[in-house]
């Protein structure tokens, strides 16, 4: 079964890697699979051979049914032609609504859509804005409305190491994204803006469990208001993590402790033992009970059901699926007195998640939860002589820390060197202490137990900020090479063996060339240049072999979330870049400066140059802040840097002036790059008058996201770049960029490259020429969207 169920889970990950969908005509070979039962297993080569052909038939089944899966999921979308257009639908709020900076957001099930040939998703994502003309819009879970919604086909950001929102729009049936609209106006005789509530509460089971979790979140605001970790309490009842603040889930991160931090399998399990444990112990106090059916049988459904019912309130994320399935093994085993193993058990969980769910391999969680729980049977499980419960604890902790940490490394380039001792209070205290009070509090009319259980979290709290407060608390780096993670993962298992193997420390040197084999820097007389896809706005990080600079730092896209530590901070450490000597930014609009204070907070800069008063709050974090303008300029490893503008002596004098960004030049020999900011044509043309004989270039970022203010005729004559790049988002308000400003790049036969269809832009320069990746084109997975094609 092990063989079986890693087979069909390889062959789901396969498939999740594929740039287009397979063709089925050769899935006709599984009907062959049968004969696999009819192979021969006289002897060890027999037996060998018979459990490739299992894994063969195992992962041709997982890569065919989650090519089916996607097929069927993908066919349901929304058509180009209603992209951005008014749309009266009526429907159920599917989720818990979500506050934001501007509104709320929520899932949303179309039952009707009332436009006329309106084709619209079932299942879609809104967001609602208000201002001070719009009132807020009061929304709850399970309520049925009338709504006009403008939306777009799901679409994310491509960069490196980054967030692939399209692949999580698809693994939950999202296949539109957009916002109530509440303009008033006529739309096929309904009222835009006229957003009604037809019903308090949709039927359904799924729809009352909803209204069931909002109510125990409505309840933890109203008993204990603003105190501190009433967010934590509410991801612990009803798995909510975005009612934690971010600065109280970065000391989790950074001390290990997150995955306690939500409704995880331990926990789980530990209410399932429980409800196991009092049931059979009252279950015998009645020998007519125990007479008319075993004790442990009617324990072992008590704890299921308890895990079920615990999981769905919780939203049933994997780690709870996983372990919701593996109490459902054992309650079987038991019932049908039967003996599964603990391999079994992790089987039976395994295809259980993957069936639903084949696009769950692409969680973090997922490897995470599985890995943790092979793990701790890899170092409990067939032991001679059970050893204390304290030693076990101990070797369990060692074996999370050891374990894990090639995986983090390569999900998120970083682990914590405190979870050790996070772990060993926070577990007993949150799982034993915190869960069961939360819940307590959850489901009983009194109050006592949420304060309980607020007073235990601040007390585990107090300890984790002190060890997050710990110089070197977590460790860093680039993003290990595919082969030093295998080869660690081997480390591990060969470290993690009981005592008696011989030479267990051979595994220590095999996690070494995780941690030894970083990225190459460019050599000498190089550039490696990153356009990000930010949406709209700008940031690009340029490298030599000792050197980095960071230009800009793209859009602030919420009060928790912006391009630094959702794009910049992880691009550039998984690349190795682990310091900036530079930051520039070009000049003071929030597209491109919105996330320099997670960057500054994440990775150690040199110096800040930037065309503002030296009093911007911006400059006052630094030491070393240097007036952008003209004149400034540079050597790095052979790689030449000019600043070709604002003037000298301008700046600070209009702060919010696009004319005032900074302009770079790059140059490797006779190549050139030019970074020009948001300037228009009044710049444009001092450039000409100053900087005539500097402005031809290989590569170009356009002046503005292609705005029709800039990219004059004279200055794209002068400038004739082989590739014009262009930042806009997709479908962006400002409708960047404007066609005659692509018209006139494409007349000089300049190759156009655009952020919203083509991902990030990554560039190598030298002497000897320019070479351009495109990253949705080089690293394409098949549910990409591609808006360049059928619009």
């Amino acid at each position: 079964m092990a063989t079986f169920a890693i087979s069909f889970a390889f062959g789901i990950w396969l498939l999740q890697q594929q740039a287009v969908l397979p063709d089925f005509a050769w899935a006709w070979l599984l009907a062959a699979s049968p004969l696999v039962l009819f192979v021969p297993r006289r002897n060890v080569t027999a037996r060998m051979i018979h459990a490739l052909l299992i894994a063969a038939f195992a992962g041709g089944i997982g890569f065919y049914y989650s090519a089916w899966q996607a097929g069927q999921r993908l066919a349901i979308s929304l058509p180009d032609e209603w992209q951005g257009r008014d749309i009266v639908v009526s429907g159920v709020i599917a989720d818990l609504p979500r506050a934001h900076e501007r509104g709320l957001s929520f899932t949303f099930d179309v039952e009707r859509t009332l436009t006329p040939q309106a084709v619209v998703p079932p299942h879609i994502l809104l967001s609602t804005y208000q201002d001070d003309k719009t009132p807020p819009l009061i929304l709850h879970a399970g309520e049925r409305w009338h709504f006009t919604v403008r939306l777009k086909q799901p679409h994310g950001t491509a960069n490196p190491s980054g967030f692939d929102f399209e692949a999580w729009a698809l693994e939950r049936g999202i296949r539109a994204v957009g916002y109530v609209h509440n303009s008033k106006k006529l739309v096929a005789g309904h009222p835009k803006g006229d957003n009604v509530r037809l019903d308090e509460l949709a039927e359904g089971f799924g729809y009352r469990l909803e209204t069931w979790r909002e109510a125990v979140r409505d309840k933890f605001a109203a008993t204990l208001g603003s105190a501190p970790y009433s967010g934590v309490l509410t991801a612990l009842a009803v798995g909510d993590q975005h009612s934690i603040p971010p600065d109280q889930w970065q000391v989790f991160t950074r001390t290990g402790v997150n995955h306690l931090m939500s409704i995880s399998g331990l926990h789980i399990t530990m209410l399932a033992s429980l409800a196991f444990a009092v049931v059979c112990w009252l279950w015998r106090r009645s020998m007519r009970l125990t007479l008319w059916l075993p004790a442990r049988k009617v324990a072992a459904l008590a704890a299921l059901l308890t895990a079920f019912s615990y999981a769905l309130l919780s939203g049933f994320a994997v780690p709870a699926q996983r372990t919701v399935y593996m109490v459902g093994a054992v309650a079987a085993a038991l019932w049908l007195n039967r003996n599964f193993s603990l391999g079994q058990l992790l089987s039976i969980a395994l295809i259980g998640v993957l069936i639903p769910d084949p696009w769950a391999v692409l969680s973090a969680g997922f490897w995470l939860s599985f890995g943790a729980v092979a793990l701790i049977l890899l170092v409990t499980a067939h032991r001679v002589r059970p050893p204390h419960w304290l030693s076990q604890y101990a070797t369990v902790q060692w074996a999370m820390t050891v374990g894990l940490t090639p995986l983090l490394l390569a999900l998120f380039q970083q682990v914590s060197l405190v979870s050790p001792l996070a772990n060993a209070l926070a577990i007993p205290l949150v799982s034993l202490i915190v869960v069961p009070l939360t819940l307590l509090g959850a489901a009983l009319p009194i109050e006592m137990p949420l304060w309980l259980a607020h007073i235990a979290m601040d007390g585990t709290m107090h300890f984790l900020e002190w060890l997050n407060a710990l110089p070197q608390a977590v460790w860093t780096q680039h993003a290990p090479p595919a082969w030093t993670i295998a080869a660690a993962m081997l480390g591990v298992f060969w470290l993690l063996l009981p005592r008696g193997f011989p030479a267990r420390w051979l595994g220590a040197p095999l996690m070494l060339p995780m941690f030894l084999n970083a990225p190459e820097p460019p050599p000498p007389g190089m550039l490696r240049l990153i356009v990000f896809d930010v949406g709209q706005g700008l940031a690009v990080a340029a490298q030599t072999n000792d050197h980095a600079l960071l230009y800009d730092t793209g859009p602030d896209f919420s009060g928790e979330a912006d391009s630094g530590n959702r794009i910049l901070v992880p691009a550039l450490r998984a690349a190795g870049i682990a310091k900036l000597d530079g930051l520039m930014l070009s000049h003071d609009d929030l597209d491109h400066t919105g996330g320099t204070a997670s960057v500054m907070q994440a990775i150690p800069i040199g110096w800040i140059s930037a065309p503002m008063n030296p009093n911007h709050a911006l400059l006052q974090q630094t030491t070393d802040a240097r007036p952008c303008q003209d004149g400034l300029r540079w050597d790095w490893d052979g790689v030449r840097f000019e600043v070709l503008h604002p003037e000298p002596g301008g700046t600070g004098s209009k702060p919010h002036d696009n004319d005032q960004s900074c302009v770079l030049r790059i140059s490797a020999g006779r190549q050139h790059i030019l970074l020009a900011g948001d300037i228009e044509k009044e710049t444009e043309q001092r450039l000409l008058r100053l900087h005539a004989d500097q402005l031809a270039t290989s590569l170009l970022v356009v002046p503005h996201h292609g705005s029709k203010s800039s990219s004059g005729h004279d200055f794209i004559a002068a400038t004739l770049p082989d590739y014009a790049v262009f930042t806009v988002g997709y479908r962006n308000r400002f409708g960047h960029p404007r066609k005659e400003v692509l018209q006139r790049y494409t007349d000089t036969g300049a190759q156009l490259l655009r952020s919203d269809e083509d991902g990030a832009i990554l560039v190598e320069m030298d002497t000897r020429g320019i070479k351009v990746e495109r990253y949705r084109k080089t690293h394409a997975r098949y549910w990409q969207h591609h808006p360049g094609e059928g619009v």
